[in-house]
C-alpha cells in the first residue's frame, strides 16, 4: 500500500476536483481526500510528494506505435529543403550496406513551395540502395528508381484502386506515390519479426512514461499486435493499449467473433480503422470545394455512406465499433451519413450503440458541424496539427480554414472528444498537444498571442481531458480510467508546473517528474 500526500492531485473527477493524497494497493486508488488519510492509512508506504502536482495519466488517442518506435531507426527528412534531405540522406547511405533498404520519413514539399521531388533526385546519390521516404502525413512516399524497379512499377503499371501513381508528361513513374500505392513498395520491406519488435518497444515505452503518457490508441498492423501480445503475455507491457483491427483483417475478425473490448486492462480490442479520404499535404483530403492551387482538384474519397453502411452493418452485427479516418470536409460528411443510417441499423435490430469514432476530423462543413455530437460519434482528433498545419491550411483552403482544426465547437455541441498526436505524423508528447489545445500557438508563440482561429481554443480542464477522459470513454473504459477516484486504476504523473495556474506558453514544455501505472513507478526523474 502507498499513500502519496502533500500533493495537489487534480483528479479530473467532477465531484472532488482537488485534493492533497491518494492511497493506492493492488494497483488501484483506495482513498482520495486530505492530510487526514495519514491517520486512517498510517500502516502504508508514505511519499511526501512536496507540493508537487499529480494528474491521471494521459492517453495518446491516436498513435502508430510501431511506425513510431521504429522512427528512431529512421532519416528524419523533416527539414526546410530538399537539398537538406539529399544531404542527410546521403550520410545514411555511405553507411548502409549496398542492396539495403534505406528509409526515411517527415518530408513535406509544402514547405519548400510545392514542388513535388522525384526519383531522380534520389537516384544521384543511391544507386545501389532502394529508398522509401514516408512524407510527413504518411500519405505519400518519395522512392528512387531502385525502388520502383524492384516492386515493378513501370508506364503500364495500373493505379491502384484508391491509389495513383505520380506520372510524369510522357506516362512515367515520377517516384511519388499516393495513398493504395504506397503499398506497391512498402510491402517489400523487411520489417522486424514479433520478438525483435517485442524488443524495441521495450526500449522505446519508457520514453512515452518520461512524456506523461500511461496509455495509447494504436493504429498500426498486425505485426505491432503480436509484439503487443508477446509482452502482455509476460507481464511486460506497462503501457494501457486499445489495439485497433485493419481493415484488411476484418473478414477474419467477423470471423472470430472478436469484439470491441476484448481483452484486458493492458492491452483491449479497439475499432476496424477504415480510411474515407487521403491528407491535406498531399492534397487527397476529399474536399466539397476545390483546392486553392489546384483549382481541378477535390481530393479523393475513398469511402461513402453506402459503403460505410454495408460495413458498419455486419460490424455492429460483429460487436466491432468503426473508426474512420475523414480529414476533408466532404469525407467527414460521408461518414456522418454513413454512422446516421449505421444508428439506424442499430435501433432497428436491438444492437447497442457502439463507439464509433472518427480520426482527425481536420475540416467540417458548418451545416456538419453538431452531428457527431448528435449520432454519439467520438471525435478523435489532434491538437497539434492544427499549429503544425496552419499555414499549410491557410494556403491550401483558403477561407474554409476557419472550419479547420475546430475542437471547441465539438465540445461546444456536446461531442466527446479524444486527443492524440497521430505519431510519427508528430512527436507523441502530450503536453505538446495539451498547449496546442489551449494556446492554438507553436512553441515560438507564432501565429500571435491570440493563436491561431483563436475561438477554437479550449480551457486547460477541457484540454487535460481530451487526453485522459475522452480515450478512457472512447476504450469503454471510463469507469476505472481518465480520473483519479476510489476504484480507478492507479495511473497518474507527477509534475513540478502547475498547467491550471502557469502561463500557458510554458504548457508546452512540461516534463513530468514520476510516471506511476497501475501503482507502480515506472518511471522517475
Amino acid at each position: 500500500m502507498k499513500l502519496l500526500h502533500n500533493a495537489r492531485v487534480y483528479t479530473l473527477d467532477p465531484d472532488r476536483r482537488v485534493a492533497s493524497a491518494l492511497v493506492i494497493e493492488a494497483g488501484r486508488i483506495v482513498a482520495v481526500g486530505g492530510e487526514e488519510l495519514l491517520d486512517g492509512y498510517g500502516q502504508a508506504e508514505q511519499a511526501d510528494m512536496h507540493g508537487k502536482i499529480i494528474l491521471p495519466g494521459l492517453t495518446d488517442a491516436h498513435i502508430h506505435l510501431q511506425e513510431c518506435a521504429l522512427s528512431q531507426y529512421v532519416v528524419n527528412c523533416e527539414l526546410d529543403s530538399k537539398q537538406e534531405i539529399l544531404s542527410r540522406l546521403a550520410e545514411r547511405i555511405q553507411e548502409t550496406p549496398s542492396g539495403e533498404w534505406v528509409r526515411g520519413h517527415g518530408w513535406n514539399q509544402n514547405v519548400w513551395g510545392g514542388e513535388w521531388p522525384a526519383a531522380a533526385d534520389l537516384d544521384v546519390i543511391a544507386s545501389h540502395n532502394p529508398v522509401y521516404l514516408s512524407a510527413k502525413s504518411l500519405h505519400v512516399a518519395w522512392v528512387n528508381s531502385a525502388a520502383l524497379k524492384l516492386a515493378g512499377i513501370t508506364s503500364s503499371t495500373p493505379d491502384p484502386a484508391n491509389g495513383s501513381i505520380q506520372r510524369d508528361p510522357l506516362g512515367q513513374p515520377t517516384g511519388i506515390l499516393f495513398e493504395k500505392a504506397l503499398e506497391l513498395v512498402e510491402t517489400l520491406i523487411p520489417e522486424p519479426a514479433p520478438e525483435a519488435l517485442a524488443k524495441i518497444f521495450q526500449q522505446f515505452i519508457p520514453t512515452l512514461w518520461r512524456m506523461g503518457l500511461t496509455g495509447v490508441h494504436d493504429f498500426d498492423r498486425r505485426t505491432c499486435f503480436m509484439a503487443l501480445q508477446l509482452l502482455q503475455s509476460r507481464g511486460e507491457l506497462h503501457l494501457r493499449v486499445l489495439k485497433s483491427i485493419p481493415f484488411e483483417a476484418f473478414p477474419l475478425a467477423v470471423e472470430l467473433g472478436l469484439q470491441s473490448g476484448f481483452g484486458d486492462d493492458f492491452l483491449r480490442i479497439g475499432s476496424i480503422k477504415l480510411f474515407s479520404d487521403g491528407a491535406l499535404g498531399p492534397h487527397t483530403a476529399a474536399m466539397f470545394d476545390s483546392y486553392v492551387d489546384e483549382p481541378k482538384n477535390r481530393g479523393i474519397l475513398i469511402l461513402n455512406a453506402e459503403k460505410l453502411l454495408e460495413i458498419g452493418c455486419r460490424a455492429a452485427a460483429g460487436g466491432l465499433s468503426l473508426a474512420v479516418h475523414a480529414i476533408g470536409d466532404r469525407a467527414v460528411h460521408e461518414v456522418l451519413d454513413g454512422f446516421a443510417l449505421l444508428r439506424d441499423y442499430e435501433r432497428q435490430h436491438g444492437l447497442p450503440a457502439l463507439r464509433h469514432r472518427i480520426e482527425h476530423v481536420q475540416t467540417i462543413h458548418s451545416e456538419d458541424a453538431g452531428r457527431l455530437a448528435e449520432l454519439g460519434i467520438i471525435a478523435s482528433m489532434q491538437p497539434v496539427h492544427a499549429v503544425s498545419d496552419m499555414l499549410m491550411a491557410d494556403q491550401l483552403l483558403g477561407r474554409r480554414a476557419v472550419f479547420s482544426y475546430a475542437w471547441r465547437t465539438q465540445l461546444e455541441h456536446g461531442a466527446r472528444l479524444a486527443f492524440g498526436s497521430d505519431a510519427p505524423v508528430e512527436s507523441p508528447n502530450p503536453f505538446h498537444g495539451l498547449h496546442a489545445a489551449v494556446t492554438r500557438c507553436r512553441a515560438d508563440g507564432s501565429p500571435g498571442p491570440d493563436g491561431w482561429y483563436p475561438e477554437q481554443r479550449l480551457t486547460v480542464n477541457s484540454a487535460l481531458g481530451g487526453f485522459t477522459s475522452g480515450p478512457a470513454y472512447a476504450a469503454g473504459v471510463q469507469d476505472r480510467l481518465g480520473q483519479l477516484s476510489a476504484g480507478f486504476l492507479a495511473d497518474l504523473i507527477v509534475i513540478e508546473t502547475d498547467p491550471f495556474t502557469c502561463d500557458p506558453a510554458e504548457l508546452y514544455s512540461i516534463q513530468p517528474a514520476a510516471t506511476m501505472v497501475a501503482g507502480d513507478w515506472v518511471w522517475q526523474s
